[in-house]
């Protein structure tokens, strides 16, 4: 197995891991917090696509899917077109809401989709490209990919877990 096959494979499992946090819930349920400063389904599905995709088209020299499909239109949020939820403060949490399931899905399955085109094509020699130097030591392609794919599985994992909350209820 090449790394490029190791990275599609892990890109798939974020994928079946969203799918099956987000899939089936309400409005309602997308949209909740536990409590009045935690992060909502809705938050963490748009945040971790917002950062795969911002990553994955600055690796590949494309336009982020955020902009190039028009989710940022179809999401309308109260934030610069560029926003990714970095650092974001509850009441900007609390502004990213959805109707359904659908904007959610629909944006992380389009970003989820130039994220295999461009990692199959990738060779392990790629991935010591250097694609960040404003860190010691420099980030290589390589480790921003696995970077993407721990905050993916972390903020996926954070949404089962407040699915299960909700379910609980």
């Amino acid at each position: 197995m090449y790394s490029a096959d190791l990275l599609a494979d892990a890109f798939e499992r974020v994928r079946e891991a969203v799918h099956g946090a987000v899939e089936g819930l309400s409005a309602d349920d997308l949209n909740a917090r536990l409590d009045a400063d935690a992060n909502s389904i809705a938050w963490l599905v748009w945040h971790l696509s917002r950062i795969q995709d911002d990553h994955v088209a600055d690796a590949g020299d494309v336009e982020q899917v955020w902009l190039s499909q028009g989710w940022a239109d179809r999401f309308e949020l109260p934030f610069p077109r560029r926003a990714t939820g970095f650092g974001h403060a509850s009441r900007q949490v609390a502004a990213v809401q959805v109707q359904s399931a659908e904007p959610l899905l629909g944006y992380y399955d389009a970003v989820h989709e130039q994220t295999l085109r461009f990692v199959r094509g990738l060779d392990d020699a790629a991935l010591d490209r250097v694609v960040d130097e404003s860190w010691s030591p420099p980030v290589t392609l390589g480790v921003r990919l696995i970077s993407v794919l721990s905050d993916d599985l972390q903020h996926a994992g954070q949404a089962a877990f407040i699915r299960g909350s909700l379910e609980r209820r």
